[in-house]
């Protein structure tokens, strides 16, 4: 296999990884959450992730960017289990979630920088990346506005 393709699909099953922990994250975080419209954002978020997914692999069929099952990474688990004990130990689950969220909507801006700063990346997917790195920017904006809120 071409080195410059294999690069690629590397970089595109760590985004689509990320995205998976993502939905598990916003789905742990909305198991946790106590108010019902936050819980509600949790859901929401987690489905806009799964469309991210299935947009990134849509956008790539001819790269082995792995199965269509959303697995999630050995790290993002260890942070879920980190969100559940926060969550035990903190008076305001709902805080502790939306920090966790932003932290974690804050480190998937970085992943995506690093993936729009790469040469390598084709313009199609150059453009899917960057229209889904605004809109995780958009919420991790209303996600410190919940923050402020809660």
């Amino acid at each position: 296999m071409n080195n410059d393709i294999k690069h690629i699909e590397d970089r595109m099953k760590g985004i689509i990884e990320k995205n998976e922990d993502s939905v598990k994250g916003f789905e742990k975080a909305a198991e946790n959450a106590k108010e019902g419209g936050i819980k509600n954002y949790f859901e929401q978020r987690a489905e806009k992730r799964r469309l991210f997914i299935k947009t990134l692999h849509n956008a790539t069929p001819a790269l082995k960017t792995g199965n269509r099952e959303i697995e999630g990474s050995i790290k993002g688990t260890m942070h879920r289990t980190w969100m559940d004990a926060k969550t035990f130990f903190s008076a305001d689950s709902d805080e502790v979630m939306l920090q966790e969220s932003v932290r974690g909507d804050r480190s998937a801006i970085d992943e995506y920088n690093e993936i729009l700063a790469d040469s390598m990346v084709p313009h199609r997917m150059r453009e899917i990346i960057k229209e889904q790195r605004d809109e995780i920017q958009n919420d991790l904006e209303t996600l410190q506005i919940l923050e402020e809120i809660v």
